[in-house]
C-alpha cells in the first residue's frame, strides 16, 4: 500500500470538494481530493445553475470567476405565476442590490477542475472502495483502490483533517457512528420531471408557476439553452413523457403570454427526480467534517443546493485555514 501525506483529505470532487480544495490551495494548505467517479461522469451530471451572491463571491475568491462573469446571465428578479397572472419579484430592489447569476453547475465544476489541473494539484478519479479511518483521532486516514497496469493498487492518504464532500450517498456520513448522528428527512409525494433543450428561454428571468395542474418552473442555462420542470406523480416513468407531451403540458401550466412565446425542440436530457428534504447533525465527527449534500439535501425547485454547499465550504475553509495556519481550533469547534 502506498501512503501519501497531506493536510486535508477531501472526499468528493464535485463543486463543493473542488471549491474547498481551491480555497485551501490559495491559502497555502495542501489538500488531496479523491473521487469514486470519472471526471467525465462528474461533468455529465445535470444540476441547477442559479448562483447566489455567496457562491459568486467564493468563486471570485478562488480565482475561477472570470468565465462566470463573461458568460453568466445576471438576474435581478424572477416571476411568480398564479391564477394565470405573473407577478415580478424585484430582488435587486428588495435586497439592496444583490443579484443572482445563471451559470450552469457543470460549468462551475469545469472551471474548478481546470484551475486545479493548471496548478498541478492532485485529484484521484475512479477511486474504488473509498473508506475513512481514525477520524476520532488527530491522524485520520482515507484509503482507496485504483486499477493500474499490474492490477489493483491500494493507497492511503494520511492527513490532519477529512472533508466529506461526497454527497448524500457518500461514505463519510455513512461512516459516522450511528449513536452520534441525528437525521431528519421528508420525502415528497411527487416527482420533478426536468427537460434540458437547446431552445431560447421563454422569458429572460425565471418563472415559478403555480397551477391547478401542478407546479412548473421555467429556467435556463444560457440565451440558447433552457431548463424546464414539471411536477409529476411519483408513479410516472420518464419513458411515458415524449417531448411533445412535455411541451403540451408545460403550455397548459403557463400564462397565455408565456405559452405563446414558448419555443420547443428536442430534449437533450430528460429525467424524473424524486424530491426529499434531508438534514443531519452534527456536521463534525472528530477530525472529519461534512459539507454540502453529505449533510443536507433540499429539493431542486429553488436552486439552493449548490449555494448551501458553497456556504458550508465558506465556513469550513475559513475554519481549516485557521486550524492549519494559526493553530487555532475555534473555527472548527464552531463549524457544525
Amino acid at each position: 500500500m502506498s501512503t501519501t501525506r497531506t493536510q486535508v483529505a477531501i472526499v468528493g470532487a464535485g463543486p463543493s470538494g473542488l471549491l474547498l480544495g481551491q480555497l485551501l490551495h490559495k491559502a497555502g494548505i495542501d489538500a488531496a481530493i479523491v473521487e469514486r467517479q470519472s471526471g467525465e461522469y462528474v461533468l455529465s451530471r445535470i444540476r441547477a445553475g442559479v448562483l447566489e451572491q455567496v457562491t459568486m463571491d467564493l468563486l471570485d475568491e478562488a480565482g475561477v470567476g472570470q468565465r462566470m462573469h463573461q458568460e453568466g446571465l445576471v438576474h435581478s428578479g424572477f416571476d411568480l405565476l398564479f391564477k394565470s397572472a405573473r407577478h415580478r419579484i424585484d430582488m435587486d430592489h428588495l435586497t439592496g442590490g444583490k443579484k443572482v447569476i445563471v451559470y450552469g453547475q457543470t460549468e462551475v465544476t469545469r472551471d474548478l477542475m481546470d484551475a486545479r489541473q493548471a496548478a498541478g494539484l492532485p485529484t484521484v478519479y475512479e477511486a474504488a472502495k473509498v473508506t475513512v479511518h481514525d477520524f476520532d483521532t488527530d491522524r485520520p486516514r482515507v484509503r482507496y483502490e485504483t486499477t493500474g497496469p499490474n492490477g489493483t493498487e491500494q493507497h492511503e492518504i494520511a492527513s490532519d483533517f477529512i472533508a466529506g464532500c461526497d454527497g448524500f450517498h457518500g461514505i463519510c456520513r455513512a461512516s459516522a457512528p450511528r449513536s452520534a448522528i441525528r437525521e431528519y428527512e421528508k420525502v415528497y409525494p411527487f416527482g420533478w420531471l426536468g427537460v434540458l433543450s437547446d431552445t431560447p428561454p421563454v422569458h429572460h428571468e425565471l418563472i415559478y408557476a403555480n397551477s391547478t395542474r401542478g407546479f412548473a418552473l421555467c429556467s435556463q442555462r444560457s440565451t440558447v439553452r433552457s431548463r424546464y420542470y414539471l411536477q409529476v406523480p411519483l408513479t410516472d416513468k420518464v419513458e411515458q413523457w415524449s417531448d411533445d407531451a412535455f411541451w403540451q403540458e408545460l403550455r397548459l401550466r403557463l400564462d397565455p403570454e408565456a405559452s405563446a412565446h414558448l419555443v420547443t425542440g428536442p430534449s437533450i436530457e430528460k429525467s424524473i427526480a424524486p424530491l426529499r428534504s434531508f438534514v443531519t447533525e452534527p456536521m463534525r465527527f472528530g477530525t472529519m467534517f461534512l459539507a454540502g449534500d453529505a449533510a443536507h439535501i433540499v429539493p431542486p425547485t429553488g436552486a439552493k443546493g449548490l449555494n448551501l454547499a458553497a456556504t458550508d465550504v465558506k465556513y469550513l475553509s475559513e475554519a481549516l485555514i485557521e486550524a492549519c495556519v494559526e493553530k487555532s481550533h475555534a473555527g472548527i469547534d464552531h463549524y457544525s
